[in-house]
């Protein structure tokens, strides 16, 4: 039982300890009318599923990406921050016009956009899950990851339920999704600055 308990243990605080910023992306999308819920939910599982995948199959062949080129994804979020800046100062809501919402909603862009960010706020999760996933049976492996899509499920409960709660969710609709490109913005030169990829360009 205590052994059960030691992998749940370790499963909720990895979890936990590299995605708590994720919260405060998952409240920008949220509050973005660009974005549907659906879009976000499978963006967001994407994401962790790939940097599951990537921890799994790093920790097996005892390879440790350079956090440098993990660090290049610093661009997506930029690059998507500074578009919806371009966007809200342009006047592009997608939001004001039902059929203007219901095209930018009907591709697959925004479910890639919410990937890449989540792939990009990462590096922290690739640092930590592939150490210990090294030290870990197949098992225990299988069954974190079992634990962590239950928890990102929590995660994105949290954040839809934020941005509709009665008190708080009329703020974090009204002005959500004008201050989430600035947290994309910033999160991405956060990214590229402790991933030390500026160096990259140096050599």
């Amino acid at each position: 039982m205590g052994y059960v308990l030691g992998v749940f243990g370790v499963a909720i605080v990895m979890f936990a300890s590299t995605n708590i910023d994720d919260i405060f992306v998952l409240l920008g999308f949220f509050a973005d009318p660009k974005f549907r819920a659906k879009q976000i939910v499978i963006g967001q599982y994407l994401g962790i599923g790939i940097l599951y995948g990537i921890s799994v199959v790093a920790s097996l062949l005892v390879l440790v990406i350079p956090a440098a080129y993990i660090g290049l994804l610093g661009f997506a979020p930029i690059y998507f921050g500074l578009r919806r800046l371009w966007e809200l100062w342009n006047g592009i809501e997608t939001g004001d016009n039902p059929e203007d919402h219901e095209k930018a909603s009907a591709g697959h862009g925004n479910i890639v956009a919410v990937t890449l960010v989540t792939l990009a706020n990462g590096g922290d999760n690739l640092s930590v899950y592939t150490p210990i996933f090294a030290t870990r049976s197949i098992y225990e492996i299988l069954t974190m990851g079992c634990i962590f899509a239950v928890l990102t499920a929590i995660w994105l409960g949290a954040a839809h339920s934020l941005v509709n709660h009665p008190t708080l969710g009329a703020p974090i609709r009204r002005y959500g999704h004008r201050i989430v490109p600035f947290v994309l913005i910033v999160l991405g030169i956060l990214i590229l600055h402790e991933a030390e990829t500026i160096t990259l360009f140096w050599r």
